[in-house]
């Protein structure tokens, strides 16, 4: 396990307490990517530095600790530009990582077939290319002068060349396999499509094993999900197909969104979306905003959605002391029942509250997906309209 330290800056939009809440999503990250998080250093700053991210004195005060402690890594919580990467590896004469790049190396331990590993290759490709400079200490000697000029390209206009070609060749792989993919999905016929959406660690990939008692792998990690799985779930007697697909994250690298746009196209394809969600995180809101952020952008926001709350039977509210008479009551405090009532009740039928671990409420979603499902089933196939009574 590599000793890490993390580094995040406090600034106006982003308070004390989002601050720390990213901080812990980069823990987690960095504990499924392999490193074990010694310390975490924060700042309060208006705006980064543009030189090394954060000021003078921190940085002085880190790299102290990284000589005391022998830490093999330091990470970011935001994307460093190429000029602050370069000048803080200097400075601190260790590996330097951001949140861009750990997500990318997760990935790559994830990625098991071909095409996953096309994507992240692509990505990597595509994070790496405005950062070569800094990367490769042969290129040190690039300076003008006696001895430097002359005729044909330098040698980081080659690894440019070489890095832009295997882009173009990426892609043009990867379009062969959307092709492929395509193919199959139009093989499937009519049936209706659902997809199970939701931000990374919430149970995706639990509930789709207890739907369909198949074998998906499923861990309590970020990102256990790579490649879409599809299987086909029959309800009653109505038959449908059900995929499990990778989880979102906020500040998700544009360059990830792009490459797996199309393991997004089962989402943009399906009917319906079961959009699950981790009701014992305390941003679970939050999370909820990313993923529509994320479903907005492959143009999925307004299909027919299912909200599904997970993890009911850890959930737990803060209680208030009946004699403490100071501390304000905030969501936190809120029990299941009193988030039912909140903007949850305007959603009506469409929201459902479950354990897929205890198998809780299971039934009663089934239910509620076979009413869904059948909607869509029955403008398809209108003479088939008598097989499906209204209830299972």
């Amino acid at each position: 396990m590599e000793k890490t330290v993390l580094i995040g800056i406090i600034t106006h939009e982003q308070g004390f307490e989002k601050s720390m809440d990213y901080l812990d999503e980069l823990a987690f990250l960095t504990m499924t990517a392999g490193g074990t998080v010694t310390k975490i250093f924060t700042q309060k700053l208006n705006n980064p530095n543009p030189k090394t991210f954060i000021g003078e004195g921190k940085i002085n005060e880190i790299r102290e600790y990284i000589k005391e402690n022998n830490i093999q890594t330091v990470i970011f919580d935001d994307e460093l530009s190429a000029t602050q990467e370069r000048n803080i590896s200097k400075i601190f004469n260790c590996k330097i990582l951001d949140r861009t790049n750990l997500i990318l190396d997760i990935f790559a331990q994830r990625a098991k077939t071909s095409y996953a590993k096309t994507q992240v290759e692509l990505a990597q490709c595509q994070y790496l290319l405005p950062r070569l400079k800094g990367m490769w200490t042969h290129l040190e000697r690039q300076k003008g002068g006696i001895g430097m000029r002359g005729p044909g390209e330098t040698e980081i206009e080659t690894d440019r060349r070489i890095v832009r070609n295997k882009i173009s060749l990426l892609k043009n792989k990867i379009k062969a396999i959307d092709k492929q993919m395509h193919v199959q999905r139009g093989n499937r016929g009519k049936l209706v499509r659902v997809a199970i959406v939701g931000y990374t660690n919430v149970g995706k990939s639990t509930l789709m094993n207890l739907l369909c008692k198949s074998k998906v792998f499923a861990e309590d990690k970020l990102f256990a999900t790579l490649d879409t799985t599809v299987r086909k779930l029959v309800i009653g007697n109505l038959p449908f197909l059900i995929s499990d697909t990778v989880g979102f994250i906020r500040k998700l690298p544009t360059q990830l969104v792009e490459s797996f746009k199309s393991t997004l196209d089962e989402v943009r394809e399906a009917d319906l979306l079961l959009h699950v969600i981790d009701i014992t995180h305390s941003n679970f809101e939050e999370h909820k905003q990313s993923v529509e952020k994320i479903l907005s952008e492959i143009k999925s926001l307004n299909k027919p959605t299912l909200l599904v709350f997970n993890k009911i039977d850890n959930y737990e509210a803060v209680e208030i002391e009946e004699d403490d008479l100071i501390t304000e009551r905030t969501k936190k405090h809120y029990t299941l029942d009193e988030w039912k009532k909140t903007w949850m009740n305007e959603l009506g039928e469409n929201v459902i509250f479950i354990s897929a671990k205890d198998k809780k409420n299971i039934e009663d979603l089934k239910e509620l997906m076979y009413s869904k499902v059948r909607e869509i089933h029955v403008t398809r196939f209108p003479y088939n309209n008598f097989l499906y009574p209204e209830i299972i």
